[in-house]
């Protein structure tokens, strides 16, 4: 059997072909291309029509498959009326909307509820911040689709709220698969949105007419941390960090984690492919660098990794400060920071790279600490995946703050976690098998602590 699988993160998507032979999962990178942020109606949204075309191009490119899913970021959303039609942009976590929302419900209350922690771009906040600013599109709506739910519901005419994605939301009740129906009708939103959710591996149908030839969806984990993890060699004493755009530091647990010392963490319980909770942290990642990047004439990563690795370190900063969210200069956000510490401002963009590289790993300790103390559980392994982990500095870099040890790979790990997904609720693998078949398939690296 042939599977497509659709990858789309905050800044790049693919199209990856696969199959099982020889026991090995065989993959082929069919086509790549760009994702980026557009204003709108006064908004930084995602160009979500044009992701569509994007998709379509390509599963018309990749030819004839049996399986067809997606994945992509979380918490962003659009509106649909009675008829199905989109009648609401996708406004991007990344826009100002939700800076001065209100919420009638505590951060407190809302961390006993859903065990998820704060972020200011949480789906609950965007909803509650759209309903306020778009009240006639809010009372308009009839259907709530997440991005990889409305692309999936334009290949296949139907709708679905899949589990790992609805996760995210901060309106599940913790540790279950509904919809927290209390606090919804607290916070004023309404009920009508918030469908039955629906789980990876069930099969919405064929597909549209658009791409050329007869195939099924099938749904992965749509949120593509939760990929990300299913295609992690985890054990037991297992930390996985999904490095990316941003960096996701957690652990599986059976059951959620809604503690005080889990909220005052800041730690988020999110569903995994089976059902289980990703009990994680978020820290800025790559993000940061490719603002600098951007801001040096968009310089490669390999060389703004050489130019740090011969750099003075000046400082670290807290790489979870919500100031390098979205600044207008992450240059001089990360100036500002330093100077505030009564350090010198960095002189060049290796110092600058120098420092986020040695903030990431100190996040990256603290988070596995934390994990650690809240749980009860000894940690002695770091799987890295997902683009990051190319990244050899900021590897070695981590082994040597956290003390664990740290492997790194599949580098696709998001496009891996869906294609596994796939096979398994397709009965094609046994789910007792995907850790072998992990490590068989794709190349996992130990990495050597940083003197």
């Amino acid at each position: 059997m042939t599977y497509l699988a659709m990858d789309i993160g905050a800044s790049s998507g693919k199209l990856i072909r696969s199959c099982l032979a020889d026991g090995k999962i065989k993959t082929e990178v069919v086509c790549r291309f760009e994702n980026s942020l557009i204003e709108r109606n006064g908004h930084l949204c995602w160009d979500i029509d044009r992701l569509y075309d994007e998709m379509v191009a390509g599963l018309r490119l990749a030819g004839k498959a049996d399986w067809i899913s997606i994945d992509t970021w979380a918490v962003d959303y659009v509106l649909l009326d009675g008829n199905g039609k989109r009648i609401s942009d996708a406004v991007s976590y990344r826009d100002s909307r939700t800076d001065n929302v209100s919420c009638p419900v505590s951060r407190h209350e809302m961390y006993q509820h859903t065990g998820i922690q704060y972020q200011k771009f949480n789906t609950v906040y965007q909803l509650l911040a759209q309903k306020e600013e778009e009240p006639e599109i809010f009372d308009r709506a009839e259907h709530l689709l997440f991005v990889p739910d409305y692309l999936a519901y334009r290949l296949t005419g139907k709708m679905c709220q899949e589990y790992t994605n609805a996760s995210t939301t901060g309106l599940l009740k913790a540790g279950t698969r509904e919809w927290d129906a209390e606090l919804i009708e607290r916070l004023g939103l309404k009920k009508t949105l918030f469908k039955p959710l629906t789980m990876s591996g069930t099969v919405l149908g064929p597909v549209t007419e658009d791409i050329g030839y007869d195939a099924s969806f099938i749904l992965a984990p749509t949120h593509d941390t939760a990929c990300a993890v299913l295609a992690c060699p985890l054990t037991e004493s297992s930390l996985y960090l999904s490095s990316g755009t941003w960096s996701l530091l957690g652990t599986v647990s059976r059951t959620p984690y809604t503690s005080r010392a889990a909220e005052d963490a800041n730690l988020t319980n999110e569903g995994a492919d089976d059902g289980k909770i990703r009990l994680l942290k978020n820290i800025m990642g790559t993000w940061m660098f490719q603002n600098v990047r951007k801001e040096n004439g968009n310089v490669s990563f390999s060389v703004l990794q050489e130019e740090a690795e011969h750099s003075q370190l000046i400082g670290c900063i807290d790489a979870l400060d919500d100031r390098f969210l979205s600044p207008s200069s992450m240059t001089d956000e990360i100036a500002s920071a330093l100077s505030e510490q009564g350090l010198r401002k960095p002189r060049t963009r290796g110092e600058t790279a120098n420092v986020i590289y040695h903030s990431l790993a100190l996040a990256y300790r603290k988070a596995a600490e934390e994990l650690s103390a809240i749980t009860g559980r000894t940690f002695t392994h770091l799987a890295i995946a997902g683009g990051g982990s190319k990244d050899s500095y900021l590897n070695a870099l981590t082994a040597r703050y956290t003390g664990l040890e740290v492997t790194a790979g599949p580098v696709e790990a998001s496009a891996a976690g869906n294609i596994l997904s796939a096979m398994i609720h397709t009965g094609l693998v046994e789910r007792a098998e995907a850790k072998d078949l992990i490590t068989s398939s794709f190349d996992i690296k130990t990495v050597k602590a940083e003197e």
